[in-house]
């Protein structure tokens, strides 16, 4: 049956702010959801207060984006930790951003890993598992994002957690549903046009094109655009027009 383009569809737009880029305060008016940084891949406690307060003044649900202890490489590069170990690098920076929630008069609503942990995360079960249990163990309400159709959603649900299953704006796919590695000059799609394409055809037809030209299944709840770009803002306005005029609203996971 094909797509109706008149019925309302709703979806969750989520950026990861509070690493150090100068857009956080104009971009907040075209998302729903931030991810931010916890201190360990970049950002500091001062960071994330001042997101979480712009946060508060544009609705915006406020997320825990831990990463792997890499400012060195924006923590991009992998790293083997042990189950102990990454329990607490998971929940030492969840517990940090409780805190300055607490102290804000607000509640952390969602936790998505960053770089190279969410991509170890979405192809490992058992790393997955270590990460939802420890997401549990802080606040079982908390919604785990993660890759559409990988373990970090399947292990998550599996331990009850409510999960937002994402995709990505303007990255590109491996056949097999993966992100494409930001080592290879594909990975990320910097035709505007492109990636609003891309964005309207996984949220309406639930499918995206990958490289290699196969169709992939997604039922996406959110999608991700990039905060650290030249022409991140214009981008989150464009696809926010783009959305509305394909009768697309902005809707918090869990609302």
């Amino acid at each position: 049956m094909p797509v109706s383009y008149n019925s309302m569809h709703t979806i969750d737009i989520n950026c990861d702010l509070g690493e150090g880029f100068p857009f956080d305060n104009r971009l907040m008016p075209f998302i729903s959801s931030a991810n931010i940084a916890c201190g360990f891949h970049a950002g500091d406690e001062e960071t994330i207060k001042r997101t979480i307060d712009l946060c508060l003044i544009d609705e915006v649900a406020i997320g825990a984006h831990p990463g792997f202890k890499d400012r060195e490489n924006f923590g991009r590069t992998n790293m083997h930790l042990s189950d102990c170990e990454l329990y607490d690098l998971i929940a030492e920076q969840i517990e940090l951003m409780q805190r300055i929630c607490r102290r804000e008069g607000c509640l952390l609503h969602h936790v998505k890993p960053h770089g190279a942990l969410y991509n170890m995360a979405a192809a490992d079960a058992s790393i997955s598992y270590t990460i939802a249990a420890a997401i549990k163990e802080l606040d079982a309400s908390l919604i785990v994002y993660g890759l559409c159709n990988s373990y970090l959603i399947t292990e998550a649900k599996k331990l009850g957690l409510q999960t937002a299953a994402e995709v990505f704006a303007d990255r590109s796919y491996q056949a097999d549903g993966s992100l494409t590695p930001r080592s290879m000059p594909n990975a990320l799609i910097n035709n505007t046009d492109e990636a609003l394409q891309q964005s309207l055809q996984m949220v309406l037809e639930k499918t995206m094109v990958a490289v290699d030209g196969s169709t992939i299944a997604v039922d996406a709840t959110t999608i991700c655009i990039h905060g650290d770009g030249e022409h991140a803002v214009d981008f989150a306005k464009a696809i926010n027009h783009h959305f509305l005029k394909n009768n697309i609203h902005l809707k918090t996971i869990g609302e």
